[in-house]
């Protein structure tokens, strides 16, 4: 029987399953709907679909370095008990092995680990470990010197929050010191020329708003928003933020005086930004006698 790209669709629409898994699966059952979605129960892949709808913001950010590329990759897992997981840790570990090599999640998902997908691999682990599990999001740096730093570490190289730092000049230790200091503060960009207009424009009229309400006139209230946008831009962007190594210096001032140049940072930290469903320990358990 033709295995056509409806039945493939209508397979995967039941199972939940990857495309390639489910054309294997109508392959290997000669099209009979019914046998194949049983192989892919077998497989473990269509045990793995089910969980596919639930939230999933724990797990692990893991970054490698080699040579003058560095990755940050996150991992997510339902529960955070599941970061603890050596299993899941040695995933993920070779998740972000993988991803010095690529540009971004999709080409991850597609690459070779051991003679199977990266995206076969994470199906094969949801089913074995019965999490629901994603690979969310991966960032790449270069540059002259790469460092990264991990917060909280679960294993070596993962945590809750990994920082890779770039510079022109300086050294590893320089670069541990600023990869901290972004695990501490989250700043918004490295400097003003990197941050968002809309975020400017927006912190903008609110302090227009804020310093009308005073009832000054307009002259004074220009020179107030001058100052108030330079304070702005010392608290979010890095290369202005006081260092916490040393606050007496901003953190480009402190690169600047060990030779060096910031060159880009990225920070991930698990579960930002993911809306997690909260339900109380009384609702679960009544929800689970009702069934």
């Amino acid at each position: 029987m033709a295995i056509t790209a409806a039945l493939v669709k209508e397979l995967r629409d039941t199972t939940g399953a990857g495309m390639m898994d489910a054309k294997k699966a109508l392959t290997e059952t000669d099209g009979d709907m019914e046998a194949a979605v049983d192989w892919l129960r077998t497989k473990g892949l269509a045990k793995a679909a089910k969980k596919s709808g639930r939230t999933a913001a724990e797990g692990l950010v893991a970054v490698a370095v080699e040579g003058n590329t560095a990755v940050a990759l996150e991992v997510n897992s339902e529960t955070d008990f599941v970061g603890k997981n050596a299993e899941f840790q040695e995933m993920v570990a070779s998740f972000a092995g993988a991803a010095l090599s690529v540009d971004d999640v999709d080409a991850l998902k597609a690459a070779d680990l051991n003679g199977k997908s990266v995206e076969d691999t994470l199906t094969a682990k949801i089913a074995t470990i019965g999490e629901n599990m994603s690979i969310r999001r991966m960032a790449k740096l270069t540059g002259e010197t790469v460092v990264s730093y991990v917060h909280n570490a679960a294993a070596p190289g993962m945590g809750k929050i990994g920082v890779l730092v770039a510079m022109n000049g300086g050294n590893e230790a320089l670069g541990k010191q600023i990869a901290m200091h972004v695990a501490a503060v989250n700043p918004a960009s490295l400097s003003e020329a990197d941050l968002d207009p809309a975020v400017v424009e927006k912190e903008k009229q609110v302090q227009i708003d804020i310093a009308r309400e005073s009832g000054k006139p307009e002259q004074v209230i220009e020179k107030m928003i001058v100052g108030r946008m330079k304070k702005f831009m010392a608290e979010v962007t890095l290369v202005n933020q006081a260092f916490v190594v040393n606050p007496d210096l901003t953190v480009g001032a402190a690169a600047a005086e060990a030779g060096a140049e910031i060159t880009g940072f990225v920070r991930l930290e698990v579960g930002e930004g993911i809306e997690k469903k909260e339900e109380d320990f009384a609702a679960e358990v009544a929800k689970a006698v009702k069934g």
